[in-house]
């Protein structure tokens, strides 16, 4: 059932809780190494449950606080939608398909795992994972339209995190509140 839509915002979607379990069980499943792009690409894009704003919104709050980035979002959109009980429905249904599928190739990979080849599968499967989470990042950037001093807010974080190797808190505390500022500046 369409909800009112925010000045600005398009409708969204509501799901039901049954809904919301499936669609997190998909997102768990077809995602099993890289949720990212795919709960991304199912809760905007497919669903409709969420705008561009709204996800990247609710996904920039969970990558601060503890625990799996997605598994933080499937808590606070099933909150959203249907209070304690969706969040659980949410995150239950998230973690089923891939704790299934993880404990499957456990079993395979201690009958296989001498094989030379299958190192070298692995290897690949990191690497289209890294490239499906880059890909996402830069989808997201482009359509939120960021401006400068956002676009300096991340390359200042990447700089400091992925090349300098500084701690995260010590960049996150110096960081937001130079980026809260900035975003507050722009709006007058």
């Amino acid at each position: 059932m369409p909800d009112a839509a925010e000045p600005g915002r398009e409708a969204r979607v509501v799901p039901t809780r049954l809904g919301l379990f499936l669609t997190f069980l998909q997102i768990g499943v077809c995602g099993f190494g890289g949720v990212g792009p795919w709960a991304r690409r199912i809760i905007v894009e497919d669903r409709r449950w969420l705008d561009d704003r709204g996800y990247a919104e609710i996904l920039t709050i969970c990558q601060v606080i503890p625990g799996p980035n997605v598994g933080n979002v499937s808590v606070v959109i099933g909150d959203r939608f249907h209070g304690l009980v969706g969040s659980v429905l949410a995150l239950v249904g998230l973690m089923t398909g891939p704790m299934a599928i993880l404990l499957g190739l456990g079993l395979l990979y201690t009958w296989l795992g001498e094989i030379p080849a299958i190192d070298g599968a692995i290897g690949g499967v990191a690497a289209a994972a890294a490239g499906l989470f880059v890909g996402t990042a830069l989808r997201m950037a482009e359509r939120l339209k960021l401006s400068l001093a956002a676009l300096a807010i991340l390359a200042g974080t990447f700089v400091a995190v992925g090349l300098l190797r500084w701690p995260l808190m010590t960049v996150l505390l110096t960081l937001a509140p130079l980026g809260v500022v900035l975003a507050w500046r722009s709006r007058w």
